[in-house]
């Protein structure tokens, strides 16, 4: 049989593309046995090109995984992992079921508390783990942390878990030490990205005057978009001997990069833009004394000139919003809130708060007042806004949105956050809790818990169906402390159903209580399970 052309296969796969009436492959006689001819002659080359294949060289073994040095989980936990990661959607075990845990959102809890007691990952659950923190993004910090070094080793062989190498600050390679002055002028001069800004990360958590001069060497010649997550690398440490060179970056050429900076330099109180904004922001407020009792008024600025566009100030507003109040608003956010007892009289921030505002500019004043306290961490200011949890309307003398009033429960700490929230639940119910729950330490402080747990039965009570508050069952079920369990038992019987209760109300409420108290005995066992491990290896 005669060798065939070398370029049989693409006449053929040219003459099906064209059709065979109007060019037929070489050998094939043109007419109505064309195409019968043209698949016989492509079966042929099919088999002929599979059987002439040759062995190619063998592809060289990647290189061992890493040892995980961590105490391995002990068998029980091991087969709780497992029995998780099962149910996770995609595995025919997922979804939620009457009375049955869901399972999938207790992995979060479960492993922070492996994290926590420095276990290893079994290596057999790696791919199911990192299937899993590819589905849900929020799962992935304590994942990765979990399979260790590992993960990012089984990330190269695998395109579906690149994320882990990305998540990884410098894809799991190994660092070179702030000692080794020659290895860490290569890599920040010749690393990617990732190695960089995880090399830049390890140093300014130790040595921020050191950090900070190596992004001095090369910053002129960075892109604006890496000048940009450098930049954001030295919140991590913020100090004052890190001014001069945030000032410097106030002439950046890249807008993004100007904001940063500015912000940055504004949560530096004794810093010379905060001092600068404290001046204008300053000149458009004043207490009014001539009227019955002292007012705050306000003179928004007419113009954003050019000094106000180097600190920081975005000068177009957005779409719908008043150029004057915009303005307004981001002078007050950068300026030290610090000034303003002393500018407004000697007052205190809760008297400040209290005062009257004239002309509509209380709600962007006290805005403004928000954001500040959030960025520069002011509790004092942050409990003067949220006001008292039992004030009406839900919500304090400054704090405009739940989401403000979320952002500054996070600057107190956590037995105060729980405090506040518990006694805002206790006065206005779970239908604007659940921003507020979400900011608070797990598991719920007892005080906390108590409240929701007495606003869940209040709300049973008057007759309402359970998925009107699945939002917060939910949040309890992952937060809320397993020694609680007990206190639910007698809201696991369906109550007798009240003249205005909607139909069937009672028996849902039954089957979501049974679900909590089910959940919570199963994460008390998890914890067990764990526990009970360490204090063996300790014994």
């Amino acid at each position: 049989m005669a060798a065939p052309a070398p370029d049989a296969w693409e006449e053929l796969v040219t003459s099906a593309l064209l059709g065979t009436a109007r060019r037929t492959p070489p050998g094939v006689a043109p007419g109505p046995e064309a195409p019968v001819a043209l698949l016989d002659a492509a079966a042929v080359e099919t088999v002929r090109r599979r059987a002439g294949l040759r062995p190619t060289r063998a592809s060289q073994r990647p290189q061992p995984a890493p040892e995980d040095t961590r105490p391995p989980l002990p068998a029980a936990a091991a087969r709780r992992l497992a029995m998780l990661l099962a149910d996770r959607p995609g595995t025919g075990g997922g979804g939620r079921r009457g009375t049955a845990p869901d399972l999938m959102e207790l992995l979060p809890q479960w492993l922070a508390t492996a994290n926590a007691r420095g276990y290893a990952a079994p290596p057999q659950v790696l791919p199911a783990l990192l299937d899993a923190a590819r589905g849900r993004t929020d799962l992935r910090p304590a994942a990765l942390a979990f399979a260790g070094s590992r993960a990012t080793w089984l990330a190269r062989l695998n395109p579906d878990w690149r994320f882990a190498l990305r998540a990884t600050p410098g894809g799991g390679a190994a660092l070179p030490s702030p000692q080794d002055t020659a290895g860490v002028r290569l890599l920040w001069e010749e690393g990617l990205f990732a190695e960089r800004v995880a090399l830049l990360s390890a140093i300014r958590a130790r040595e921020p005057a050191t950090a900070r001069e190596l992004l001095a060497t090369t910053w002129a010649t960075e892109r604006a978009e890496d000048r940009l997550m450098f930049l954001d690398s030295l919140r991590t440490g913020l100090e004052a001997d890190d001014e001069p060179f945030l000032e410097q970056a106030l002439a950046d050429r890249s807008r993004n990069v100007r904001a940063t900076a500015a912000e940055l330099l504004s949560a530096l109180p004794g810093s010379a833009l905060a001092a600068r904004m404290a001046v204008r922001a300053g000149a458009c407020v004043a207490v009014d004394h001539t009227q019955d009792r002292p007012t705050v008024v306000v003179e928004a600025p007419h113009e954003c000139d050019s000094g106000m566009e180097r600190d920081g100030v975005v000068a177009k507003a957005p779409s719908g919003r008043g150029e004057r109040s915009w303005w307004f608003g981001q002078l007050v956010e950068a300026a030290p809130l610090v000034v303003w007892p002393g500018r407004l009289g000697g007052r205190t921030p809760e008297e400040i708060v209290a005062l009257p505002v004239a002309d509509d500019w209380r709600n962007e004043l006290h805005a403004a007042w928000c954001r500040a306290a959030v960025r520069q961490r002011d509790a004092g200011w942050a409990r003067a806004l949220l006001g008292t949890p039992a004030a009406p309307e839900a919500g304090g003398p400054g704090a405009v949105s739940l989401a403000e009033r979320a952002r500054l429960l996070s600057t107190l700490d956590s037995a105060e956050r729980a405090e506040w929230v518990a006694a805002f639940i206790a006065t206005h119910g779970l239908s604007e809790a659940f921003q507020l729950l979400g900011v608070c330490e797990v598991p719920w402080a007892a005080p906390l818990g108590r409240a929701v747990v007495d606003a869940l039965n209040i709300a049973r009570d008057a007759g309402s169906y359970p998925w009107s508050f699945s939002g917060v069952m939910g949040l309890a079920e992952r937060c809320l402390d397993p020694a609680e369990a007990g206190r639910l038992e007698g809201l696991m019987a369906v109550p007798d159903e009240g003249e205005d209760a909607s139909p069937g109300a009672g028996g849902y409420w039954a089957e979501a209580f049974q679900r909590l108290v089910t959940t919570l005995r199963l994460r008390a066992t998890m914890a067990d399970e764990l526990e009970a491990a360490e204090e063996r290896g300790m014994a």
